[in-house]
């Protein structure tokens, strides 16, 4: 039978007569995406998802559907929300909002599966969100800023035992770190804001789909692609040059970055990481003693790959810097070339 959803027979039945579909072959579904929030259904015309947004707020969930919409109209590879009958993206149940989406044929990646053609996909799709996005002018609150992820390390920092003493004074140091060495005036737009191996539905070598839009918010362009090479260049041994490269080329392919995005990009990995570790302390703290090897096992993963971006340990940075300087060599060139090619008219 699969897992609840948490909707009885009627509501569920009630739904899919809101959508004009047949009834639902089964009651519950198989997670799919966000544990324990969304679910494949199955119905008389197919699979479709089902969406419970259990932890967000009316207005979240309408500002999430409608920028999905604009990317699916602009033919980006995203979940597309499905309207019913009467026209509504979402319906309210029980205190939270239900949405369904077309089904997305394809896995999530697995890291294991992680490979350079696979993130030149990635990539080239991160960029056509940015370039897609600029045209997206309704307001969504940036969720990555330093300011923001300050203050959730402030209010978590306050429940940290003593024995994290050496770690506390290492975050107290890269917040005021990256409080005066952040560049705020690079191009900013639509970001995704959590690329990760989860949020990429391939099909074969295909990218059919990048998920999970609940962070996505205005944000420098330059962070989004930080916190993916955050996520997807770095296994246990360190950051892999190789699949930095491949990254990085296949965003360039569509939207070369700026030589201020350049000079911005270790501060920005840096930043990026601090999230994923401030959020992860918060996991932590909060976590049941059941869940707090796990919690702790991930919250360390976090740490040592911001102590690898602080040159505190070895794990691939000065190889990732070379490729930094690379993209720097590579600028000044074509910037070199379009001037003898406007003096030669």
């Amino acid at each position: 039978m699969g897992v609840d959803t948490g909707l009885d027979r009627a509501a569920l039945n009630e739904l899919m007569e809101d959508y004009g579909l047949a009834k639902p072959t089964i009651h519950n579904g198989v997670p799919f995406g966000a544990v324990g929030t969304t679910f494949v259904l199955e119905t008389g015309r197919g699979r479709h998802l089902l969406r419970i947004n259990r932890s967000k707020g009316e207005l979240e969930v309408k500002r999430e559907l409608d920028l999905l919409v604009f990317l699916r109209k602009h033919g980006f590879p995203c979940p597309q929300p499905l309207a019913d009958r009467k026209g509504r993206w979402y319906r309210e149940s029980g205190g939270t909002c239900i949405a369904l989406y077309r089904w997305v044929d394809g896995v999530p990646l697995a890291p294991e599966k992680v490979t350079v053609a696979r993130l030149e996909a990635v990539g080239r799709a991160l960029a056509e969100l940015h370039t897609v996005g600029k045209s997206y002018k309704k307001g969504i609150e940036s969720r990555f800023s330093h300011e923001r992820i300050a203050q959730l390390y402030g209010e978590v920092r306050e429940q940290l035992p003593a024995y994290f003493r050496k770690i506390i004074r290492t975050l107290d140091d890269e917040v005021d770190y990256l409080a005066h060495y952040l560049e705020h005036k690079l191009p900013k737009g639509i970001i995704h804001g959590d690329v990760s191996c989860g949020a990429l539905a391939f099909r074969g070598e295909k990218l059919v789909a990048i998920l999970d839009f609940e962070s996505a918010c205005r944000g420098k362009f330059v962070f989004d692609l930080a916190a993916a090479v955050n996520a997807l260049c770095c296994d246990a041994s360190g950051y892999q040059i190789k699949r930095f490269e491949a990254l990085i080329a296949g965003y360039e392919s569509l939207r070369p970055l700026s030589l201020a995005e350049w000079d911005a990009f270790p501060n920005e990995l840096r930043l990026a990481a601090l999230r994923v570790v401030v959020h992860r302390l918060r996991a932590l703290v909060a976590a049941s003693p059941e869940e707090a090897g796990r919690a702790d096992r991930a919250f360390r993963e976090a740490y040592e790959r911001l102590r690898i971006l602080r040159r505190e340990r070895e794990g691939g940075m000065e190889a990732l810097l070379m490729g930094m300087a690379t993209g720097y060599d590579y600028r000044k060139y074509q910037r070199v070339k379009a001037l003898e090619k406007k003096g030669s008219k």
